[in-house]
């Protein structure tokens, strides 16, 4: 990952940790995009950020997912893949056989490195216009009101090729990395819906095998509009 992005991800973390959000109307605006293995949804990300940039210049949206671990890595002073091996796993045993592995100084408990995750989610949420991709933040963020959760499926047969392309995977061993991702992104769900005790809900829900990616982004973008998640910022920047 580029030093310039994690610079980035550093400062909007410290910024949003100097605020105080007792009304949870000044939270926002956030994106959320939830998808199945095969979506797009990181491609789909990064063009909404396009658009939503070139259409408000003076925001700036930006788009976060392996970040998050990466965040939270370096405020548990661990190695990004560790935790999100936490993420991954089932047994509660196994976490804890695994941290043990590192040495007093460096341990970490699961319910640590969950706890952290959730609040570099949901700081980064808080902080607005950037658009998550997974990470469960459609949960971790479900009381914000100035939110747009989405939800990306497909045919398997869309999910398959596309994995296939990306990946460079024949059509067996991209079966298999759909059925193995899918699994490890319902723990990470079930993980952080067990804390924080929210249930998943999502304002759209888009069939990325019936749309283009602009006509997608075109989709987005209406929803934003008709939920209203910017008005309030843009009331706000005219007066300034």
């Amino acid at each position: 990952m580029g030093n310039s992005l994690m610079n980035y991800l550093n400062s909007r973390l410290k910024e949003a940790k100097t605020h105080e959000y007792d009304n949870m109307s000044e939270a926002g605006p956030v994106i959320t995009i939830s998808r199945e293995v095969g979506c797009n949804g990181l491609v789909l990300a990064r063009l909404i950020a396009e658009r939503l940039n070139k259409k408000h210049p003076k925001d700036s949206w930006s788009v976060l997912s392996k970040e998050i671990f990466y965040e939270s890595a370096r405020e548990l002073d661990l190695d990004p893949e560790m935790v999100r091996r936490t993420f991954k796993k089932t047994d509660r045993y196994v976490f804890e056989e695994i941290l043990k592995a590192f040495s007093e100084k460096r341990y970490k408990s699961e319910e640590t490195i969950i706890k952290t995750v959730k609040e570099v989610v949901r700081t980064l949420a808080i902080d607005g216009h950037c658009i998550i991709v997974g990470r469960a933040s459609h949960i971790i963020a479900s009381d914000i009101k100035n939110a747009l959760h989405i939800r990306l499926t497909a045919p398997l047969g869309y999910r398959i090729n596309t994995i296939m392309t990306n990946n460079k995977l024949n059509r067996n061993e991209a079966i298999a990395f759909i059925e193995k991702v899918e699994k490890e992104r319902a723990a990470f769900r079930k993980t952080l819906r067990e804390s924080s005790l929210r249930e998943e809900f999502f304002d759209l829900t888009i069939n990325r095998g019936s749309f283009t990616n602009e006509q997608a982004v075109n989709l987005v973008e209406f929803a934003v509009e008709e939920k209203g998640i910017l008005h309030k910022f843009s009331h706000k920047m005219a007066f300034h």
